[in-house]
């Protein structure tokens, strides 16, 4: 089907793009900003360890909640509830007093989690709503690359408003407020389904669900309550779900290369660490965006949606895998560079592995399946976050030896199961059973 006259959906994706942008703000300055507050408040590697682990937790249980409201409610109000609640306890990080930093650093974390885990959630299911299935991987390429925008401006923003020894480092959570706000603002004006939607044409309504069929499109069954007990015990479910434990090599790369740099090769400076990672990001832009059009080629070109998604995910896991000789080089562009085609490879994995999700379930069913597939991953980066807490402390540097080995051998052994649980992506239909 030709591209229709009208691109109001592509507004909306400026939304999502924005929305994620300011998210990996938020839980990026942690990352930036790990080294030099682990010097100020003598944190152990333990400690910090613990106080990502606080987020990670969050994050969890906020997934299974908020995608499950989310569905409930729809984007527009569960969205604007998510950034609400991440926005709020952001700022309250700022509000941490010396005496009490531990505790407070980890109850702040904590509910930086909450909110943050509804991003995801909300994002697949608007692009669900709004994009046909080819350009699904695409559109979430688009929006995912907002976590890398949001990445590579915390550590080229803190320098500017934190002093080199760490001081005025409070004024680094307050940096996204304000955006945050004006998002809100925008998002509850703008935003409406499209078949409600008074500024989308006819021909890009059709457009956008062409591919879908009639009780797709069916305002009251998209937003009808969906019992986890029902979504649980799919293959499709715990496929994604599985998946996402890739997110624990991601959740390492964020809020552990700083840390990285700085004992592995003496960067101390945050000027020094933010030049790192800002490169570190800039390339997993790129394999965000591009990954999502790789499928979109493949598609174009006439391969099944079984192929192309699977395919792209062979050639993102292929792109991970030299990560592993990160801990072995003595030179730390070396290591940044290995680390940077890793980061791109999992952003390019993670815009298809979403797009999964509306490749094989019904629009009311994709929150939630989201928000299950991340309690998974954020569970996955805690138990990361406590063997690296443990073992740095333990052994020393060569602990990261080993996180780097699984870090680049995991996502082929994922893929290999995804296609066995998965042999051919067969969707779901409203009743959850397979599409005749």
């Amino acid at each position: 089907m030709e591209k229709p006259q009208g691109n109001y959906r592509y507004r909306i994706l400026a939304m999502l793009f924005f929305a994620t942008t300011i998210n990996y703000m938020d839980r990026s300055i942690m990352g930036v900003l790990g080294p030099t507050l682990m010097e100020k408040f003598n944190w152990t590697n333990a400690d910090y360890g613990y106080i990502n682990m606080a987020f990670k937790a969050a994050y969890a249980l906020g997934m299974l909640t908020m995608g499950g409201i989310i569905d409930r409610y729809g984007t527009r109000l569960g969205y604007t509830l998510s950034i609400a609640i991440w926005s709020v306890f952001g700022v309250l990080h700022a509000a941490v007093q010396p005496a009490f930093a531990l505790v407070g650093f980890i109850g702040a974390r904590f509910g930086l989690g909450i909110g943050e885990a509804g991003n995801f959630p909300a994002a697949v299911k608007t692009v669900a709503e709004w994009f046909p299935k080819k350009d699904r991987a695409f559109a979430t390429g688009i929006f995912n690359a907002g976590s890398n925008v949001g990445a590579v401006l915390a550590p080229a923003i803190i320098p500017l408003v934190v002093a080199p020894n760490g001081d005025n480092w409070q004024f680094a959570f307050l940096v996204t407020a304000s955006f945050s706000a004006i998002w809100v603002a925008v998002w509850l004006k703008i935003y409406k389904r499209p078949e409600e939607h008074p500024k989308v044409s006819k021909e890009e309504l059709d457009y956008i669900l062409h591919d879908c069929k009639p009780s797709e499109t069916d305002a009251k069954k998209e937003t009808e309550k969906l019992s986890w007990s029902r979504v649980l015990p799919l293959r499709q479910t715990w496929a994604f779900a599985i998946g996402k434990i890739t997110d624990a090599v991601w959740f390492f790369f964020m809020f552990w290369s700083g840390i990285f740099f700085k004992q592995q090769f003496g960067l101390d400076s945050i000027k020094e660490l933010g030049g790192a990672l800002v490169v570190i990001y800039i390339v997993a832009d790129f394999g965000s965006i591009g990954g999502g059009y790789l499928s979109k080629i493949f598609i174009n070109k006439g391969w099944t949606l079984n192929s192309a998604r699977k395919i792209s995910l062979l050639i993102c896991a292929l792109c991970i895998a030299p990560v592993s000789l990160a801990a072995l080089t003595s030179n730390v562009w070396i290591a940044v560079s290995l680390i940077a085609l890793a980061s791109g490879g999992h952003q390019a994995w993670s815009a298809n592995l979403f797009t999964l999700v509306s490749d094989v379930m019904p629009k009311k069913a994709i929150a939630s399946v989201v928000g299950i597939g991340g309690m998974v991953g954020a569970i996955s980066g805690m138990v990361v976050d406590f063997a690296l807490g443990q073992g740095l402390d333990a052994t020393g540097n060569s602990f990261y030896f080993w996180m780097f080995l699984v870090a680049g051998m995991l996502y082929l052994v994922i893929l290999l199961i995804i296609h066995l649980m998965l042999p051919k992506l067969q969707p779901l239909n409203e009743n959850l059973e397979l599409a005749k």
